[in-house]
This record gives C-alpha cells, sequence and structure tokens, in this order.
C-alpha cells in the first residue's frame, strides 16, 4: 500500500510535489491526487472559529462586509474573504506613569522613566507626581478597525490630555486629597466623550488614579504640612466637642433657673392675690356685723396659736391655796373627737 497523504497545508503540497516528480509510484492517477489536494486546502480555509470574547469582522477583497458572534463560521476562501478578531468581551487598560512588571496577585510596578506621563502642574502652580489607570472596552469593532488608526495610541493622548487640564485646573492639595474622586470620574466622562467624537469604538468603564503624591524633592514637607492640618482639624474637633457639651448644658441650666424664678414669682404673686381676696372678703363681712367678725377672727386666731404649742397653763391670780390650772394639752385632745364649734365652748 502506498503511504497516506499528510494533513498539515504544508507536508500536502510537499508530498504533491514528490507525487508529479514520479517520487512516490502508486496506481491512482495524478489528476485525482491534485483534485483531492486542492479540496482540502478550500475545506482548511473556508472556515473559522470565534472564541466567546471576540467578534469576527469579515471582509470581502478588502471591504467590511459583517460581523460574527462566537461559535463556528464559514468563509470563501484563497484570501477572497478575510477574518479579523477582536476581544469585544474583555476589559482592558492602559496605564500612565507606570507599567505593571508582573500581573499577579501581588503584582509588581515600575515608575522609573515614565515620569514624564506622571508629572503634571496644578492650578496653584505646584508639581504633582500622578499615575493612573484607563479599563475601557471595545464596543463597536467596526469603528475601531476601520475609523482610527491606532486606537491605543490616540487614548493615550486623549487620556493625558484631559488629566492634565483637569489638574491644571484644580488646586494641588484638592488633586492629593479630597478631589481625587470627582476628578477621576471627570476624566472618565470627558475621555468618552471626545472617543465618541473621533469614533473610535471604545467604552471607557473607569478612570483610576493609583497614586497622587507630591514629587520626592518636596514629599517630607509635604508630609509635615499634611500632618499639621490633620492636627489643626483634630484641635478643632475636640473644642468642637467640648463645645457641644458645655453650651448645652450651660443652657439647659440656664433655663431651668429661669423656669424655676418665674413659678416661683408665680406662687408668690398668686398668694398675694390670695391674701388680698381673703383680706377683702374678711374686710366686707367685719362692715356688716363687726363685732361677730372680730369675735371669729379672734377665735380663729387662738385656734392657730393653740395648734403650734404643747402646754398652755391658765393660772387664776385670785385663786388661794391649791394651785389651780387647765390643762390645755388634754384640751386639744379631748377636742380631736369633737368639731372646732366645740373647743371653742370649751
Amino acid at each position: 500500500m502506498g503511504r497516506q497523504p499528510p494533513q498539515d497545508p504544508m507536508e500536502i503540497l510537499i508530498w504533491l510535489r514528490d507525487r508529479l516528480r514520479g517520487r512516490s509510484p502508486g496506481g491512482r492517477p495524478i489528476v485525482v491526487v491534485i483534485v483531492a489536494a486542492v479540496l482540502l486546502l478550500v475545506g482548511l480555509n473556508s472556515y473559522y472559529v470565534v472564541d466567546p470574547q471576540e467578534t469576527a469582522v469579515v471582509q470581502r477583497f478588502g471591504q467590511f462586509t459583517h460581523t460574527a458572534d462566537a461559535g463556528l463560521h464559514f468563509k470563501i476562501p484563497f484570501g477572497v474573504e478575510t477574518v479579523r478578531k477582536v476581544l469585544t468581551g474583555r476589559v482592558l487598560q492602559r496605564e500612565y506613569g507606570y507599567r505593571t512588571v508582573q500581573p499577579d496577585v501581588r503584582s509588581k510596578f515600575v515608575e522609573k522613566g515614565f515620569e514624564e506621563e506622571s508629572l503634571m502642574l496644578s492650578g496653584d502652580l505646584n508639581v504633582v507626581n500622578l499615575t493612573w489607570t484607563v479599563q475601557y472596552k471595545i464596543k463597536d469593532p467596526v469603528q475601531y478597525l476601520f475609523r482610527v488608526n491606532n486606537v491605543e495610541l490616540t487614548l493615550d493622548d486623549v487620556s493625558e490630555s484631559v488629566v492634565r487640564r483637569i489638574v491644571g485646573n484644580r488646586y494641588a492639595d484638592e488633586v492629593l486629597t479630597v478631589g481625587r474622586v470627582s476628578i477621576a470620574d471627570e476624566a472618565r466622562t470627558e475621555i468618552q466623550d471626545i472617543v465618541d467624537l473621533y469614533q473610535t469604538g471604545l467604552q471607557i468603564v473607569t478612570v483610576k488614579f493609583q497614586n497622587v503624591n507630591p514629587p520626592k524633592q518636596v514629599e517630607a514637607a509635604f508630609n509635615e504640612v499634611s500632618e499639621a492640618g490633620q492636627e489643626k482639624e483634630r484641635m478643632i474637633n475636640e473644642a468642637q466637642q467640648a463645645y457641644n457639651q458645655k453650651i448645652p448644658k450651660a443652657i439647659g441650666e440656664a433655663r431651668q433657673t429661669i423656669t424655676q424664678a418665674e413659678g416661683y414669682a408665680t406662687e408668690k404673686v398668686n398668694r398675694a392675690e390670695g391674701e388680698i381676696k381673703r383680706f377683702l372678703d374678711i374686710l366686707a363681712e367685719y362692715r356688716k356685723s363687726p363685732e361677730v367678725t372680730r369675735r371669729r377672727m379672734y377665735l380663729d386666731s387662738i385656734e392657730t396659736l393653740m395648734g403650734r404649742i404643747d402646754h398652755l397653763y391658765v393660772i387664776d391670780e385670785n385663786q388661794k391655796g391649791i394651785l389651780p390650772f387647765l390643762d390645755m394639752s388634754k384640751l386639744g385632745q379631748s377636742g380631736e373627737k369633737g368639731t372646732g364649734q366645740e373647743k371653742r365652748q370649751k
């Protein structure tokens, strides 16, 4: 039996060449072998496979015809239709001011040699060392391939110009501290607007600032200023805390004192008005019956006096011999069982 034809296209051509030169004798005609080889080459060049994260862009004689998603597809072979695969399902990344040397769980980075990208001037004429990352996706592979030449280089130019312009309109302290998030959001929006205007087919996912530091030459002085500012904020917060503890307490005590004084004044005024009313009532009764009212007032006074003393001895100065006395304490005890009228009669 003859040797089996090879599978690799280059080996097939060599095999055919040897056949035509008569190096592989066999019973089959040369024409059958050539036809089989041509069919094999056509079959190998008539299909392509697209991965799940890719989108295939098909061109016929160099002109775009259609796109193809993941899976097995067929095309016209021998260069009539060409396929270019674009990563549309993966988030890509561009780095500025640094480069990733070894991506891993703990990646290694290098910043030396990329100072031209990271050093920029702030709005108050201070130098800021800023490293950042732009993450993006290819949302339109046709625009990505045919609208702009070298889309990544265009994205680099746009990103640097936008970030430098935004930092140039901010104070250095804002860029180094509280303004990082707002600057990154503003940069993402502006970069997206510009790449859409250029029809690059990119979608900016996020702009993330990695490190924002002053230059090495002034880093120590900046840290001292930052520590002084933090100490100032701490002292202000402590003073505010003491104020919040003391002032409300003093205000509460003052309100309590005022309320007590107002209550005392109201009590005194009401008591005085009650005494005045009582006096006027007694005066009216006195004018009607002076003698009866006088006696009633006298008895009321004696009754009040009797309630304040424990023992009262009344001595008759005309009595001789045995000392008679009136024990008012027993009188008071016996009077508890009777009415006030009975006490006056005794």
